[in-house]
This record gives structure tokens, C-alpha cells and sequence, in this order.
């Protein structure tokens, strides 16, 4: 199957992209991991990438393409793959289009994990990390049993800067402007599916797995 998941940050993309990539034995493709595995291996896509971070620009759609064909290419990809963080926005969806068209092998699907944007802020807002071992906690979601300190090992628990209200809300409100224009892109591709991405873990994993099972 070849598909993408959507969905705003906090929705659980990356949590569910794990637990479905080992349930159906295809790889998760995360656009950061392809670019940091590219930057450390110095391949010429890589050393480009690494140019434009260096530089604190955002890497090139073409080069982020150049790097998903080649990582569609390997052969753990050959029985399909979900696409996690890509596309962002409509430009990059059509360049993902194309050069799939190229490979022909179109997108089979895509799934939206669809949560509630009072929900993406507490989820967001409300994490709390271990200074020590790392464990995470949300303070309105799943509390640890005494405020401010972790119950596996009893270390400090933080907030992340960038889990600071005012970033998250910039974040959420750059996903509004660039990316969820895509639901509407993938419905009229009736490529379009959409799982609540509230509840257990589990749960949302056997919604989406009934849609990969149609691919």
C-alpha cells in the first residue's frame, strides 16, 4: 500500500506511523529522518540539504522529492510505504503526484487523523518530560501521580520550550494555512480518508488499519 498520513501536529501521526509500519511490514518515511540520514551519509542530495540547513533556509521541495525517490527505490518500499510530515502544502502534494506518476505508482490513499483543535492544544501544551529518563507525561490527559515529578524513577518532569502556548499556536495556525488545504486536494482525488484520532492508541491503529486493508 502507498500512502500518506495527515493530520495536524499533536494528532499522532508519528505514534501510529510505528505502530502501523511494523503491523504491515512497510517502512514509516519521515522527511526529517530522510534528511538527516542523507546529511550523515554526504551523498550530493545530502550535501545540498546540508547547505541549505547550514544556511537556515528550508530545504528544497526538489531536494526532499530527489530524496523520497530514492528511499521508494530501496527494497523494503517495493510492498509500499506511509509517508509521515509529507506533503506540507499543495505544491509539494503535486510534486509528489508527479514524479509517482513517473514511477507509476500513485498514491493508493491518504488518512486523516482528525482531532479537535482544543484537544491539539492540550495535548501539546499540557507535555511534560522527565529530566532523567525520559518518560512523558500530559498535565491534563495522563497526569503523573504526584504534580511535577515522574513516577518511573522520580525525576523532575519539564515543559519543553517549544511546547510553550504561543509556539504550538503558531505551529497550529501554520498547519491550518499550508497543510490542511490538502483534505481538500485528496477528496477531490477521492483519495481521502478520515479516522478520528481521539481515544486509545489501539483503537485509532484498527480504524486506520480497516482502511489500509482496502488499499
Amino acid at each position: 500500500m502507498r500512502t500518506v498520513l495527515l493530520g495536524a501536529p499533536g494528532s499522532g501521526k508519528g505514534t501510529q506511523g510505528v505502530v502501523l509500519s511494523k503491523k504491515y511490514t512497510i517502512p514509516q518515511i519521515s522527511t526529517g529522518d530522510l534528511l538527516r540520514a542523507a546529511v550523515k551519509s554526504g551523498s550530493e542530495l545530502g550535501q545540498q540539504a546540508k547547505s541549505a540547513m547550514d544556511a537556515g533556509a528550508l530545504v528544497s521541495d526538489d531536494i526532499v522529492i530527489g530524496l523520497i525517490r530514492e528511499r521508494l527505490s530501496q527494497d523494503d518500499a517495493q510492498n509500499g510505504y506511509i509517508l509521515d510530515g509529507f506533503p506540507r502544502n499543495i505544491p509539494q502534494a503535486e510534486a509528489l503526484d508527479a514524479m509517482l506518476a513517473e514511477l507509476d505508482q500513485p498514491l493508493q490513499g491518504v488518512v486523516l487523523l482528525d482531532v479537535d483543535f482544543g484537544e491539539l492544544l492540550q495535548r501539546l501544551t499540557g507535555r511534560r518530560t522527565c529530566t532523567d529518563c525520559g518518560a512523558i507525561y500530559n498535565v491534563h490527559l495522563s497526569p503523573p501521580k504526584v504534580e511535577g515529578q515522574c513516577d518511573v524513577c522520580g525525576g523532575e518532569l519539564f515543559q519543553r520550550d517549544d511546547d510553550n502556548e504561543s509556539t504550538i499556536g503558531n505551529r497550529l495556525n501554520t498547519y491550518q494555512q499550508q497543510t490542511e488545504p490538502l483534505i481538500a486536494y485528496y477528496q477531490n482525488q477521492h483519495k481521502l480518508h478520515s479516522v478520528a484520532g481521539t481515544g486509545d492508541v489501539e483503537g485509532i491503529t484498527a480504524a486506520v488499519g480497516a482502511i489500509f486493508d482496502k488499499f
